[in-house]
């Protein structure tokens, strides 16, 4: 990770500025955030379903070599489609204004060859690992560039529901690499993933509410206003409480833990009916669906464990 230094470098090191610039370029194109994000959760799988089998973890090593570097590629060629798909409404707002794809950096014939040709390597990659693994990662591609960013993104105040679908594909390819049929494991990580992102978009959709209208892009923050956002992430919220009790062969502890979390967001979300400043609220919303995800998938892979 880069931190911000003075330059005190000569004339001589221009050549590294350069470089540095274009590999920030790269990992923005590719929303390398997300392929990291996305990579933990097909780990949990992975590692969840791994656990429940008689399957040796450090035999089987190359299972996951492929889950975890197939799926990032096809994260990172699906996030590079988005940016070229979205290339005419990312300079309209400030937090992708600068994406490469509208700077002109990376033109859009070889970011198209790029994103294709990271998708095809991951499906291959997942293929080796299981079949089903790459139909599922097949499935999170196409709801991610099809059904999302080509789609519902700027015609349904739905998009954020619709995007979820994608989100909470990875853990099914994780654990599909060990267990092709699934279990209820797989689902209940799929269902925590999947309702865990409305509530975490639309505190980030409030934060950026007047750039998503600028854009024209139909968020439920702008066609529906904050009161009724606010009512959604309720009720989003409300939905997490029973999915912990699907993972009951992570213990009682896992259960009680996950069960606090959802009270602890339960808490803010009640709260953001009196609050005086929407935006402030969001935010803290926003940093506690972080915070939400990560404590609960390495609580699910340390009490994993024990079983």
């Amino acid at each position: 990770m880069s931190n911000g230094r003075a330059i005190t470098a000569s004339i001589d090191s221009k050549p590294n500025i350069v470089a540095k610039t274009f590999t920030q370029d790269f990992l923005a194109l590719i929303k390398i955030g997300i392929v990291n994000s996305n990579m933990i959760t097909v780990f949990t799988g992975f590692f969840f379903a791994m656990q429940l089998s008689t399957l040796s973890f450090l035999a089987n090593l190359d299972l996951l070599v492929y889950a975890l570097l197939g799926s990032g590629l096809l994260v990172a060629g699906s996030a590079a489609l988005n940016n070229l798909i979205d290339r005419d409404i990312d300079p309209v707002m400030e937090r992708t204004k600068t994406r490469p794809t509208v700077t002109g950096r990376f033109n859009g014939s070889a970011v198209l060859a790029l994103a294709l040709t990271f998708i095809v390597i991951g499906e291959v990659l997942l293929y080796l690992a299981s079949p089903a693994a790459a139909i599922w990662g097949l499935a999170g591609v196409f709801s991610y560039v099809v059904l999302y960013s080509m789609w519902s993104k700027r015609k349904h105040v739905s998009n954020t529901v619709v995007g979820s679908i994608s989100g909470a594909i990875p853990p099914l390819i994780g654990w599909a690499a060990v267990e092709p049929s699934l279990g209820m494991g797989a689902w209940a990580l799929f269902l925590i993933m999947f309702i865990w992102q409305p509530p975490h978009f639309y505190a980030l959709a409030m934060r950026r509410t007047e750039e998503y209208r600028a854009a024209n892009i139909p968020m439920l923050p702008v066609v529906k206003g904050f009161a009724r956002t606010k009512k959604s992430i309720l009720g989003w919220v409300l939905l997490l409480f029973p999915l912990p009790f699907l993972l009951a062969e992570l213990g009682i502890g896992f259960i009680v833990l996950a069960t606090a979390l959802n009270i602890g967001w339960l808490y803010f979300a009640v709260r953001g009916f009196n609050a005086k400043d929407d935006i402030k609220w969001a935010t803290g919303m926003f940093v506690y669906s972080i915070n939400y995800m990560t404590i609960l998938f390495v609580s699910i892979i340390i009490f994993a464990l024990f079983i």
